[in-house]
């Protein structure tokens, strides 16, 4: 009974949208809203920038592969600006170009996640 209830504790909205961050594979992107779909509420998507600058663990969720939705990086990125988020997701092979991702190419196909 105990484990049941730490379940419940632990599964919050932050650990659902962290997980679902960690599904998003190397060389692709989600938008807030994909990572709010897949952790289970599509209208959290404020929630996910929220959790995603307090990410307790970057080398394990990639939050730097996610994006607005015009494919624009965060200005703000919590681990060292846009500059920074760009050069990860360079180095991961999505190409950035003026701040941005090309989403038609790059953006992770939901049914796959």
């Amino acid at each position: 009974m105990v484990a049941e209830n730490d379940d419940l504790i632990t599964y919050s909205p932050s650990k659902r949208i962290y997980e679902a961050v960690k599904k998003i594979p190397k060389g692709r992107v989600a938008t807030y809203a994909d990572v709010a779909q897949m952790a289970g509420d599509r209208k959290m998507a404020r929630a996910v920038g929220n959790a995603l600058h307090k990410n307790p663990d970057p080398d394990t969720i990639p939050c730097h592969r996610v994006v607005n939705s015009k494919g624009e990086l965060a200005v703000k990125y919590a681990f060292g600006g846009a500059l920074k988020q760009a050069e990860i997701l360079e180095s991961e092979g999505v190409t950035v170009v003026d701040g941005k991702v090309d989403l038609e190419k790059y953006r992770i196909v939901m049914d796959e996640v």
